[in-house]
């Protein structure tokens, strides 16, 4: 079940040009599968200095994990088209990333699509820890871990120099 450009950009924060994700190709409980070929567009607002580096593809894995946060949130139900109508997923930060590697060292001049998995490994309704891999065709570009807070209420509480008790 492919799930389109604008369902994604209704169930993450990032709309326009900052969604990055083009279609969910795959997803189940535990993962989702997503492309996107925004990595190729000049006007990607991740460029700098007309480059995309491959740092950027966190972002991407970042949405991919936001839109798995959206499909398995509850109260999911289908649609007459039978696409998901999920409830809105508990708000929610990337809190660290960990163990990432880089293949290569642009994504702007990756010519097929990007395809990015995140896989959810544990969690519970305050935090989930995911693997995640970016890759187009049969070559691996990036892939790590990350820590997604849900509580985003705690914002202030987590600035640099705050102490936590």
């Amino acid at each position: 079940m492919h799930l389109n450009r604008a369902w994604i950009e209704s169930r993450i924060p990032h709309r326009g040009r900052m969604c990055l994700l083009d279609e969910v190709i795959a997803w189940s409980a535990e993962r989702v599968s997503c492309r996107s070929s925004t990595h190729r567009e000049a006007d990607n607002p991740l460029r700098a200095y007309g480059r995309l580096g491959i740092a950027c593809g966190i972002e991407y894995a970042a949405q991919a994990m936001a839109v798995h946060g959206a499909l398995v949130a509850p109260a999911s139900s289908s649609t007459a088209e039978g696409s998901p109508m999920a409830g809105a997923p508990a708000p929610g930060f990337l809190a660290a990333v960990r163990g990432v590697r880089f293949h290569s060292l642009r994504l702007d001049d990756v010519q097929g699509d990007l395809i990015c998995d995140a896989v959810r490994m544990a969690g519970d309704a305050t935090t989930a820890l995911y693997e995640f891999e970016l890759r187009s065709d049969a070559a691996l570009l990036l892939r790590g871990r990350a820590t997604v807070v849900f509580d985003a209420g705690l914002g202030p509480s987590l600035a640099p120099g705050s102490l936590h008790e």
